[in-house]
């Protein structure tokens, strides 16, 4: 038993500069990667544009949380979103850009590298 006052910790060996994991963990597109953003790209790649509802029900999120998101895909010019009215309802409907797609397409190639480095381990 540690003493009091102290943590015990597991030390792991630092993965050799070489290791293709270790090399392109830093490069994931962090824009991306978080949970309800790559949910909401994944979702606008196959589909040419989902509405705000659309989206809130799929990913199963608030509508805080889905707005934080998406804005944050609109900054970096990932997301289009256009904002109308269908009667006197508001409607808020987004599209994967050009740069979104190339963005996306280029995470999902570097997570399939890291699966394939993986697996020839």
């Amino acid at each position: 038993m540690a003493k009091s006052g102290a943590v015990k910790t597991l030390k792991s060996k630092p993965a050799p500069a070489s290791d293709p994991i270790e090399r392109s963990v830093p490069n994931l597109d962090r824009v991306i990667h978080e949970r309800m953003r790559l949910g909401i790209v994944s979702a606008l790649a196959v589909n040419d544009s989902l509405s705000f509802n659309d989206l809130k029900k799929l990913l199963q999120t608030s509508d805080g949380n889905l707005s934080v998101h998406a804005r944050r895909l609109e900054e970096a010019d990932y997301v289009d979103c256009e904002k109308s009215f269908e009667g006197r309802m508001p409607k808020t409907e987004y599209r994967l850009t050009s740069k979104g797609r190339k963005a996306f397409e280029r995470y999902l190639n570097h997570m399939e590298a890291l699966i394939h480095a993986m697996r020839e381990r």
